[in-house]
């Protein structure tokens, strides 16, 4: 059974607000019958929750440490990454494989083998439903054009980076833009044209998160190490501006065509910025957070709590914290599936 909690503690352009035992008059609230799945990396699960009311409504098991997950514009299957171990810093082979989950039916369905392509981390879909998986130890980036039905990879390219660990994709799939962290670049990789070389540029030391605006005209990239949020042309690959954010910004989301989120592991804060890189608001979480999943339409955003096994439910318009449930260990990335 969930347990159901509600924290707030907001600082910067909202107002400071503590003690309340459940959501304010006029919060916004996800609709009945939206799931939200969630990766639980450490229990090696697929967890599948209603979303208005923490309610666990199904558990899938899946091989040690699954990680990034992506859906089809239907909502009919789940890709998700077998990295096979806990964090990029664990040594090991890691997993090869992507898991095709039936959403339908919430059962895992069949397993993609992509050997000799190991420790799949970063997935992607665009607007066409093919599926791209990126593989850090190799520092390739894999094609599967009709992932409901492929056996293997259809296609594969080299990204020129070293610890591939996450990408961006053009919703057209032409572009893919590739996190290096040993190497400290992103690449700009043509997922379907191998013989154009990838571009790179180093924005920062350990750039691990992306998002393109949405005129698709700017990569954001959070430099981890350098404490930055960076600015970069998404044709030239130059670098257009940086800021520094503090701590460790470890995600970066774009919301809309003024607005980013970005999450820090270090301060355990969601920080709203500016797509021209100005600090907006920043909230103070009950836990780590690691992913962030938008609601599609309505001002909300569930927050992965790594470090107290939780799902926040953040208002976006109050920017505060209005419930929480519990999950199992270390969840991560998740997607929500709305009502149609």
């Amino acid at each position: 059974m969930a347990t159901r909690r509600t924290v707030i503690k907001a600082v910067g352009a909202g107002a400071l607000a503590t003690g309340l035992s459940t959501p304010a008059a006029g919060v916004s609230r996800a609709a009945k019958g939206d799931v939200l799945v969630v990766v639980e990396k450490s229990s090696h699960s697929l967890g599948f929750f209603d979303a208005a009311t923490g309610g666990r409504l199904k558990t899938v098991g899946l091989p040690d440490y699954p990680h990034e997950m992506v859906v089809d514009s239907r909502g009919r299957f789940a890709y998700v990454g077998h990295y096979g171990v806990r964090m990029a810093s664990t040594a090991g082979e890691g997993g090869s494989a992507v898991f095709v989950v039936d959403l339908a039916e919430r059962s895992l369905a069949r397993t993609i083998d992509t050997r000799p392509f190991n420790r799949i981390h970063g997935m992607g879909i665009d607007r066409h439903d093919r599926l791209y998986a990126l593989s850090e130890e190799k520092a390739v980036l894999l094609g599967f054009d009709d992932p409901s039905t492929d056996q293997a990879p259809t296609r594969a390219v080299p990204t020129h980076g070293v610890k591939t660990h996450l990408f961006t994709l053009s919703r057209d799939g032409e572009r893919a833009y590739v996190t290096g962290l040993l190497s400290h670049t992103v690449s700009l990789v043509r997922p379907h044209d191998a013989s154009v070389a990838p571009v790179l540029v180093t924005p920062g030391q350990l750039p691990e998160s992306s998002c393109l605006s949405r005129d698709e005209k700017t990569l954001f990239v959070g430099a981890r190490k350098s404490s930055s949020l960076v600015a970069v042309d998404a044709r030239t690959m130059k670098v257009r501006r940086t800021a520094k954010t503090g701590g460790d910004p470890l995600r970066v989301y774009t919301l809309d065509d003024e607005r980013l989120l970005v999450t820090d592991i270090v301060a355990d804060t969601l920080t709203a910025w500016s797509t021209d890189l100005r600090r907006l608001r920043t909230l103070h979480l009950p836990g780590t957070p690691s992913a962030v999943t938008p609601h599609p339409t309505k001002p909300l955003a569930y927050v992965s709590l790594l470090s107290t096994d939780q799902i926040a439910v953040v208002d976006l318009n109050r920017f505060d914290v209005i419930d929480s449930f519990d999950t199992r260990r270390e969840p991560d990335s998740a997607v929500l599936l709305t009502r149609q």
